[in-house]
């Protein structure tokens, strides 16, 4: 089945590309979610309208995009991880993770799919990702991965907290 894309799909194509994918993919997935039309005479004539209006779009976008990637660059981000003694992390930092880091700290809301992380993020340190606004408009973000300052110091006073732990336990054993 041949059909146009309406929007970039990983692996698929690009927007405004024409495609052939299996039938039922194309009928129970990307019609039925606005994603795709069928390739007939009539949407193939109205592909070079549809493209005419995205790319007057686009380019209106590129400059605001391209102020989102200078604040992006002129900051480094803080993402706060529980990590042990070692400096490996409890889990892994996140697409998702760094996507709030921006809307806290830079104030910018975007989506995490445009996020491309370098490598799995397991321990503390400095990294770098890639968000890609658009083709022509790709920001690096600097980002530095520490551990709550609160909890080490929560930490330091652990044999009183411990202490209070093993009463209870003591008391249970009576």
């Amino acid at each position: 089945m041949d059909i146009i894309l309406l929007d970039h799909i990983e692996k698929v194509g690009s927007k405004h590309d024409i495609v052939k994918v299996k039938d039922g993919y194309g009928r129970n997935y990307l019609i039925p979610r606005g994603l795709a039309i069928v390739a007939n005479k009539a949407n193939k004539a109205r592909l070079e309208g549809l493209k005419k209006q995205t790319d007057k779009k686009e380019s209106a976008m590129v400059g605001t995009y391209r102020e989102y990637a200078a604040k992006l660059a002129a900051k480094t981000l803080k993402i706060v991880a529980k990590a042990g003694e070692s400096g490996r992390l409890f889990g892994s930092v996140t697409a998702q993770n760094l996507v709030d880091a921006i809307r806290e700290q830079v104030g910018l809301t975007i989506e995490k799919r445009i996020v491309e992380m370098p490598e799995e993020v397991k321990e503390l340190g400095s990294y770098e990702a890639q968000v890609k606004f658009h083709p022509e408009v790709i920001a690096t973000v600097r980002f530095d991965v520490v551990t709550d300052i609160a909890e080490d110091t929560d930490n330091s006073g652990s044999t009183d907290t411990g202490d209070t732990l093993q009463e209870p336990v003591d008391m249970e054993a009576e």
